[in-house]
């Protein structure tokens, strides 16, 4: 009998994907001036360093995005939505520190 392959996950690929505006736009089904608008307020922060480059944003950032949007799907601000996931994603970041041997 075959293993069940579908269940393994490849975190490193995860961890050196990094899109452009668009294709975010694409994936995430934000439009890419609230993308930018975001960054511009401090909620996300692309790779890009380079004033005039395209903007790029790694799996990390798009997650972020994904919850802001479900959390402003749900009726909450933008504000209350990007503390809301700021505060969700220290509380796991404390968490996987305490299980770091």
């Amino acid at each position: 009998m075959e293993e069940n392959k579908d269940l393994c996950f490849d975190f490193e690929f995860l961890e050196k994907l990094v899109v452009g505006i668009g294709e975010v736009s694409q994936i995430t089904g934000i439009p890419t001036r609230q993308i930018r608008y975001w960054e511009d307020k401090g909620i996300i922060k692309s790779l890009t360093e380079e004033e005039g480059k395209n903007r790029r944003y790694d799996y990390k950032n798009i997650k972020k995005m994904l919850l802001i949007k479900e959390l402003l799907d749900e009726g909450y601000t933008l504000d209350a939505s990007a503390e809301k996931v700021k505060k969700r994603i220290e509380m796991i970041s404390e968490t996987f520190g305490k299980l770091k041997i």
